[in-house]
């Protein structure tokens, strides 16, 4: 059902999308409205029994792993993709989905079963804003946070849990990055009460609180690896704003401040369709702010799997002792007792 919504407002996108490199204003607005199908005639938004508009439900945005976060240079300030650059990416993700079947053809499992991956939208990046797609250049601060940045994807050798990224250990991915696209544990699910709103994370199995109480944010001093959410309702769009995170708890762009500060909208399309828009701003990482704006789709059907993972599990102490010099003399004489046993 997900891939058939999405793709019924992607091929409006593509019949009426011109082929030049460059759209009109006018021609980039009916995209971005083509991202959602109509809703049915007489459709009203659902309400809860207290009267809020009801989102509840699974939007797993595992559909998205196709769609880059940022934008490369190489499309500029479009937004979307022509008729013949679309055509390419859609047929390359295809050809990666492919992998998982592959693999069960060859009795074998690799990337193609452990990386969840999805068909691009037409849209060239999740970051809309600003208009090259891009994130805003880091300040001195956040380059020197960026730089002393340490996980698995940028190291070779570990000695310490210090080496460890904060998703190599297990403990989050961080905002904005628990509502994006990862690598696999893309589901999210919405659960709502009178005065909460909660967002449940398939990855490393968090859950977000909203507050729609009315209540201030606590103290600067109280900090948390989300942040704190507080929401309100502006007609049928929610509205979150997070404050109070806890520093060094995002990695993208930059380790986070506890300046950074959360705008999400999260606003129902049609029956299966949400509009989620988030401006993300740091003043002490980022000169600027930026947008992520994309659809989620529903899908009940989806299953929220466990997340087996653990800080200090049996990987991160591979790590360390395949990599440290400090274990080298063991290394070795594993090795030597191995060719030994070998020779036997």
């Amino acid at each position: 059902m997900k891939y058939a919504i999405v793709a019924s407002a992607l091929c409006l996108a593509l019949a009426t999308g011109p082929a030049a490199a460059q759209f009109t204003e006018e021609e980039e607005e009916a995209m971005l409205e083509a991202r959602f199908d109509a809703p049915p005639p007489g459709w009203e938004v659902p309400r809860t029994d207290w009267g809020d508009p009801d989102i509840r439900g699974k939007w797993p945005i595992d559909y998205l792993a196709g769609t880059p976060r940022t934008r490369s240079s190489r499309y500029g300030n479009r937004r979307f993709y022509t008729d013949r650059e679309y055509q390419e990416i859609f047929y390359d993700a295809e050809d990666a989905m492919a992998r998982y079947e592959e693999e069960e053809d060859a009795n074998m499992m690799a990337m193609g079963h452990w990386n969840e991956r999805g068909l691009p939208l037409r849209q060239t990046s999740l970051t809309l804003e600003p208009a090259n797609g891009q994130m805003p250049p880091l300040t001195e601060e956040g380059r020197r946070r960026a730089a002393g940045v340490k996980n698995s994807w940028n190291t070779e050798v570990f000695d310490s849990m210090d080496d460890f990224g904060i998703w190599d250990r297990c403990l989050t991915r961080g905002m904005p990055g628990v509502m994006l696209p990862g690598a696999y544990n893309m589901g999210i699910e919405i659960f709502q009460a009178p005065d909460q709103v909660a967002i449940t994370i398939e990855m490393v199995h968090e859950t977000r609180i909203v507050y729609l109480d009315g209540r201030d944010p606590p103290p600067a001093n109280m900090q948390f690896d989300l942040g704190y959410s507080i929401g309100h309702w502006e007609g049928d769009t929610l509205v979150i704003e997070t404050t109070n995170f806890r520093p060094f708890m995002s990695e993208s762009p930059a380790p986070n401040s506890d300046q950074l500060h959360i705008t999400e909208r999260i606003t129902l399309k049609n029956p299966d369709q949400i509009h989620y828009e988030a401006w993300v701003e740091d003043p002490v990482i980022m000169e600027g702010a930026y947008k992520l704006d994309f659809p989620w789709v529903r899908n009940e059907d989806y299953g929220m799997y466990e997340y087996a993972c653990h800080e200090g599990n049996v990987q991160v102490r591979g790590y360390i002792m395949s990599t440290s010099p400090r274990f080298e003399a063991e290394r070795q004489a594993a090795w030597a007792a191995r060719e030994g046993t070998s020779a036997e």
